[in-house]
């Protein structure tokens, strides 16, 4: 009798798992519950589903659930689920319960997640209500695992069995008793269409859509001359192109984990067959499984993806070498990129990140960083990059931390340092030298500011821009930034026409249509280089930049401005081959000849050194400073290129008026601007040029300066488009200023619309075939590699 009380006791002690409580959009509430209550009270809830799903026998692995169970005891069920307890995540609940349920250990990268899923129902007489928000995962292994492979846990699984997923769903169907009930109807039915839709695949049909994919970028071969370089200088460029193919490197690892084995396995089969190559051809343009062109819709799934063995992933089977999984990746596309845990949302980031010392917020929400959960620590080595991130992983009140890029991409990094030395202790331009140095240095030390000083003062006929930069990719809040690399030759008649733009900054600041409160009494010349490329990597997919305006650093904007690089031989090759095009199907016949190279380069500078004025640092109403970055978070990209684009066109006219510019440019820039807005819009509306330029041809036709006539061609009303382009300028910057995010999404969402005016140009433009960017080919940079 004492032993029984001494166990009942200790019973007692065990506390009973809680879990979050959301509210019926599935946010949290703040506020956790016993489990039994939790269920009691019917309150919202979360969990997982684990399917795991064997390709060559196109079956799914089901469990009987325990006769002890709660729930539905006794009946067949998904491969393996359970709650998410309060505070852990998805992902890492997840790989916990499929551990604990059926000794299975995979690693991140074998979790798809493919919807999320609301089950309402009341059991057990109304004592049971499960309101649950369920993440619903897929494993694909290529075989089945040996059923003797597995260590069920007692308490929840008393058997596994394989299932045709078709005979699966005719048993839900069917309301089968011995099976857990999903309405395969409804929601539920998205987890058996997945499936049907990859595995009867019509190979041509795909064939022919990746045909039609690919046929929107016109490939070009982008030469410069080298007649100007010393043998040291090849020598040089010979380690730059090095060093820049490790930018690649970690841009691919930077938009998902699985990523890189993703473009190693289709790059290795890319000759197994016609659609192979197509897969591999697109799949280079984009660098990820989600087509840039498309809203990042994915045109592959994780059947394509590439196969990975684990030996030690259960326990071992004589003759059976081991799992094999399919590395995955999600349909939709992560807002977060991989700089955080892919189940973060924002308002754990806030919690987190206000339980912070300032430094410490800084770092959180700087550009160099990577966010990480403790406890996905000790479940996933699967990174090929996987390095031990310091001492301290114990769990604390929070699960996030944050790494530096220094540690993250170290292997790569300290490569690309020693490359960057040797190029510089090579480099005859002092200003080349200190760059390179200094850069290199950066790498290592993750402090960027004296690199972005040194490249600011770059003046050599070799030209680099090489380290992490724009923050596209991170489309929660916009923060985290994406390394590239940008090799060119100086075009010094170009650079020496251009001074005019640098030396006129603040006095276009002085009169930009906003409040004078708003305006800096200090703004920097942008120094401007033109060059013309020889080899871009890293962060340049899809649509080509055909110029750039950097540093994003606020310290350096403040303090010294910012500097510009304009690639000419990628404006000269969109200019032919894709504006003038659209100029002959879009623009009415008496504006079409108005359409120009010099109007079209020309904005393209005064774009991107309108990127230097206008609000940076900004003062909130409550008088803290603060950036326009930090307050607009994830929209401030498409507001920046909107505002750098209109202002740009502002500020050309304003040059003109003061005859620093040609009036004969006039009508011409206006009319380039307008077949300039189908270009960019063809980038899709889920990119940030895209975004700003949908915005701003539905501003310019809703205040009628641009016109729709009856054959479906646009013209600029001469007589409207000034106030137009000035009115939205205010707008823009006036939000900018007060850091005012409110406005800015009410700005987007009215007017980042894919309207009819856009979609009878964009359709006309399909129909003829013009293509909506370049694919650049490198044969200088391929010569000296060799």
């Amino acid at each position: 009798m004492e032993d029984a009380a001494a166990a009942a006791s200790s019973a007692v002690v065990v506390e009973e798992e809680r879990l979050d409580v959301l509210n019926k959009t599935g946010q949290k509430t703040g506020i956790s519950k016993p489990r039994g209550e939790v269920h009691r009270d019917g309150d919202y809830h979360r969990a997982v589903h684990v399917w795991i799903y064997s390709e060559s026998t196109q079956e799914l692995l089901l469990q009987r659930r325990a006769d002890c169970k709660d729930s539905w005891p006794g009946q067949w069920d998904i491969s393996s689920a359970g709650h998410i307890s309060a505070g852990d995540s998805s992902l890492v609940s997840a790989q916990r319960e499929l551990q604990e349920e059926l000794g299975i250990s995979l690693p991140k990268d074998a979790f798809e997640l493919i919807f999320i899923y609301l089950q309402e129902c009341v059991i057990n007489d109304g004592k049971f209500i499960n309101n649950e928000f369920n993440d619903v995962y897929l494993v694909t292994t290529v075989d089945p695992i040996p059923l003797e492979a597995f260590t069920l846990q007692e308490t929840e699984v008393s058997a596994v069995k394989y299932i045709s997923f078709e005979e699966y769903r005719s048993l839900l169907v069917k309301e089968d008793p011995d099976y857990v009930p999903y309405d395969v109807d409804e929601q539920y039915g998205q987890l058996f269409e997945i499936i049907m839709k990859r595995y009867t695949e019509n190979t041509v049909a795909r064939s022919l859509s990746l045909q039609k994919q690919l046929c929107r970028y016109a490939s070009v071969s982008l030469d410069a001359e080298l007649t100007g370089l010393s043998n040291t200088d090849r020598k040089t460029l010979g380690l730059l192109i090095k060093a820049a193919k490790l930018m690649d490197e970690i841009f691919y690892l930077q938009v998902w984990y699985s990523n890189p084995a993703l473009r190693d396995w289709l790059k290795e089969h890319a000759s197994a067959s016609e659609l192979d190559k197509l897969k591999w051809m697109y799949y280079s343009i984009n660098k990820s499984p989600w087509s840039c062109l498309d809203e990042n819709e994915a045109f592959l799934t994780t059947t394509d993806s590439a196969i990975k063995l684990l030996p030690e992933a259960t326990k071992p089977v004589s003759g059976w070498k081991g799992l094999e999984y399919k590395a995955a990746f999600p349909m939709l596309k992560s807002p977060g990129a991989n700089f955080y845990p892919p189940d973060m949302d924002k308002k754990e980031f806030k919690l987190w990140n206000d339980s912070l010392t300032e430094k410490e917020q800084n770092d959180a929400m700087g550009f160099f960083t990577v966010i990480k959960r403790h406890s996905e620590f000790s479940l996933d080595s699967s990174s090929p990059n996987h390095a031990v991130h310091g001492t301290n992983h114990l769990m604390t009140a929070h699960d996030l931390y944050s790494v530096p890029y220094s540690k993250e991409y170290n292997s790569f990094l300290r490569k690309a340092a020693e490359l960057l030395h040797e190029a510089g202790d090579l480099a005859g331009s002092p200003s080349l030298k200190r760059l390179l140095h200094s850069k290199a240095d950066a790498f290592l030390s993750n402090d960027y500011y004296e690199s972005d000083i040194a490249w600011m003062e770059l003046d050599s006929k070799l030209d680099v821009t090489i380290g992490p930069y724009e923050t596209y990719e991170d489309a929660i809040f916009g923060y985290k930034a994406t390394f590239e690399a940008f090799i060119g030759i100086r075009d010094d008649k170009a650079t020496a026409q251009l001074k005019l733009f640098g030396d006129n900054l603040q006095f276009l600041e002085q009169n930009l249509p906003m409040d004078s409160a708003y305006k800096s009494k200090n703004v920097n010349a942008a120094p401007i280089r033109v060059i013309r490329l020889l080899y871009n990597a890293g962060d340049v997919k899809g649509p080509q930049t055909v110029a750039f305006n950097l540093p994003n650093d606020e310290r350096i904007v403040k303090d010294r401005g910012t500097s510009m690089v304009m690639l000419k031989n990628v404006s000269e090759a969109k200019f032919k081959h894709i504006l003038q095009p659209i100029a002959d199907v879009c623009i009415s016949k008496e504006q079409k000849g108005l359409v120009d190279f010099e109007s079209f380069f020309t904005h393209t500078i005064c774009h991107e050194c309108c990127h230097g004025i206008g609000p940076h640092t900004i003062t909130l109403p409550d008088g803290q400073k603060s950036t326009v970055r930090k307050e607009l978070q994830e929209l401030h990209s498409a507001l920046e290129e909107a505002k750098a684009d209109i202002v740009g066109l502002w500020a050309l006219k304003f040059l003109i008026n003061q005859d620093l510019l040609p009036r004969s440019m006039v009508k011409s820039m206006y009319v380039s601007f307008l077949a300039g807005c189908f270009r960019s819009v063809r980038f899709g509306l889920e990119e940030a040029h895209g975004k700003g330029q949908a915005l701003q041809f539905n501003w310019m036709y809703e205040k009628e300066a641009f016109i729709l006539h009856p054959d479906e061609t646009f013209s600029v009303d001469f007589a409207k488009v000034e106030e137009a382009v000035e009115s939205l300028s205010r707008e823009i910057l006036t939000i900018q200023a007060k850091g005012d995010k409110e406005a800015a999404d009410l700005l987007l969402q009215k007017y980042c619309k894919m309207t009819r005016p856009l979609k009878h140009a964009l359709e006309k433009l399909e129909s003829v075939q013009v293509p909506v960017d370049i694919y650049p080919i490198f044969s200088t940079v391929n010569e000296i590699s060799e």
